[in-house]
């Protein structure tokens, strides 16, 4: 039996960790017949050809760890980004790599620049909670109004950027706004900081451009991507990180030893042994986002551009948070920020074709209804 006078289990717990504040991920069905919209998932399922590889895979071998490095698939992915072996990381999805390297990068505690972690907001929701589990210091710089990026010298007049803060997260294209930044300006930003640079490009297979060269240009630039949002393997959580092998190399001392399950690693060779049935998905769901854009502003959304999986929509009539509950009672689910600046606008993925009407027709009935 406890003994009567022994600390509650809370009290147990880090004060620090305490008062965290846990990153909220986008409501999961647990019931049937909803139509999903609101975690940004590809529609499409993997290729018949990765979905083979997987099931083939499924063998005697489970019982042996996968490769500690991920070594194949990093072979492949230098292959694919012209660089080498040394400059590529595999982790457990983009999130584990994130959350590396702010434990790598960025002292916990006061220790000025060197624990600061800088981001501009509104941006993907799981960075502060990184800084916060750390100890590190955050500095948030908002956006412009229409999400654009400051230029430089914006930020060198509004004296809150911090140009040698150990570690800066910038999401392209932008999440939830979807707004892309072109690569010319990203690269003056990189110029100018003198700590680490992070671009994250989580949806980047969905935009006109990307910033890859950038991690190949500067040692303190890498360029984050994954595997979930274009190719369809969000269930296997493979994500990797290009940059300087000195980077890199840190990086590997401190993730855990076979971080990447072997799975994974199977289905992300396979996705790149067959990227042309990638590459008619993403200018299927690009197409989807330029249909559901023009029948949303047809009823009066207000839908800033995007060069994502999702647009990021104001809708017209009621508050965002009230059609986020009504479309809910029709069985669709959108995701809603209640966050000053974002909490006018709705963030809906691009579904099928399929979905895409669905939402469309259940937005038209609610407006009849008003």
């Amino acid at each position: 039996m406890a003994r009567a006078d022994m600390d509650r289990p809370a009290n147990l717990v880090r004060p620090l960790v305490a008062a965290l504040k846990a990153y909220v991920p986008g409501e999961q069905p647990k019931i049937k017949g909803l139509v999903k919209l609101n975690t940004n998932e590809n529609p499409y399922p993997p290729s018949p050809k990765v979905l083979a590889a997987v099931k083939a895979a499924v063998d005697g071998r489970l019982r042996l760890y996968p490769n500690p490095t991920a070594e194949a698939l990093r072979k492949r992915l230098a292959r694919l980004h012209h660089c080498q072996v040394e400059n590529i990381i595999v982790g457990n999805g983009s999130d584990e790599l994130l959350a590396l390297a702010t434990r790598c990068f960025v002292e916990p505690g006061r220790c000025g620049a060197k624990s600061i972690i800088q981001y501009l907001t509104p941006c993907y929701s799981l960075y502060p909670v990184l800084g916060n589990i750390h100890g590190a210091d955050l500095n948030e710089v908002p956006l412009r109004a229409d999400f654009g990026l400051p230029p430089v010298e914006e930020l060198r007049r509004g004296r809150r950027w911090k140009f040698d803060a150990a570690l800066t997260l910038v999401t392209t294209p932008n999440a939830p706004s979807g707004r892309g930044y072109a690569p010319d300006d990203l690269e003056t930003l990189c110029r100018a900081q003198r700590g680490v640079v992070v671009l994250d490009e989580t949806y980047v297979d969905f935009a006109r451009e990307n910033a890859m060269g950038l991690a190949r240009k500067f040692p303190h630039v890498i360029v984050a991507r994954t595997f979930s949002k274009a190719y369809s393997l969000c269930f296997q959580r493979i994500g990797y990180f290009v940059g300087h092998p000195e980077l890199i190399g840190a990086l590997h001392k401190i993730r855990d030893s076979y971080n990447v399950n072997g799975l994974g690693q199977v289905a992300a060779l396979a996705t790149l042994a067959d990227m042309a049935h990638y590459r008619a998905n993403f200018k299927r769901i690009i197409a989807t986002r330029a249909r559901l854009t023009a029948e949303l502003a047809a009823l009066g959304f207000e839908t800033l551009p995007s060069e994502a999986n999702f647009i990021f929509t104001k809708p017209p009539g009621f508050a965002a948070g009230e059609w986020l509950r009504k479309l809910r009672a029709r069985k669709i689910l959108v995701r809603w920020f209640d966050y000053p600046e974002t909490r006018e606008r709705l963030r809906i993925t691009i579904g099928t074709d399929a979905e895409a009407s669905a939402l469309a027709r259940a937005a038209a009935a609610i407006l009849r209804e008003r």
